[in-house]
């Protein structure tokens, strides 16, 4: 009786992980058109020009045009007042990249996490997929990538880690000890692919 018990129990794992551990995306086929690329200069592509920025890449990858709402120096604090031009573009899905900016400047962490849950949930008020891009890279952004981390699993957006990872600190992706250049951000577009195949 013991090993029966046991069993089950072994099979009941292995089907929550193999088919309910995975956490349901909201707002998966949806009637939106686009994928906004939502962010600051690395969406913008600052080090090689936006049409060499991820999203423009990203967009020969695609079979849906992805437009380019990157704007160099934005924070996330700020980003929330540009949400109305974000929701006009009828997305489909909203890749969402902030946080660099808002450590160097010293926002404070939490004036951060209040403004990526509000762009969240109004991205998927709006019936779109919310996609919550990491940076990674730097050390000092790991509490960001928790953060990211956790609002995703909580609202059921999408989650993409790390872009930088294995960009930084390598001269033959960069265009500045910041940002990446073409190379880099065909690295970047291809991490962003990867993670939102599966949902386009």
């Amino acid at each position: 009786m013991r090993k029966y018990f046991l069993f089950m129990l072994l099979l009941f794992g292995a089907g929550w992980f193999m088919f309910g551990g995975k956490t349901e995306i909201k707002n998966v086929g949806n009637p939106g058109k686009n994928i906004v690329a939502f962010g600051d200069s690395l969406t913008a592509g600052y080090g090689a020009g936006k049409d060499r920025a991820y999203p423009a890449v990203l967009g020969q990858m695609v079979n849906r045009p992805v437009i380019n709402l990157g704007l160099s120096g934005d924070t996330a604090a700020n980003a929330p007042s540009r949400l109305p031009q974000v929701l006009q573009a009828e997305p489909y899905m909203v890749l969402i990249e902030f946080g660099g900016n808002d450590y160097m400047r010293g926002v404070s962490f939490a004036q951060t996490e209040q403004a990526i849950r509000q762009i969240v949930d109004e991205v998927q008020s709006a019936g779109a997929i919310a996609v919550l891009v990491d940076t990674g890279g730097y050390p000092a952004m790991g509490r960001y990538t928790k953060l990211y981390k956790q609002i995703a699993k909580e609202k059921q957006a999408l989650f993409v880690p790390g872009i930088l990872d294995g960009i930084f600190g390598k001269s033959k992706y960069k265009a500045d000890p910041i940002h990446p250049n073409a190379a880099g951000y065909e690295m970047v577009a291809q991490k962003v692919h990867k993670a939102i195949k599966p949902y386009l």
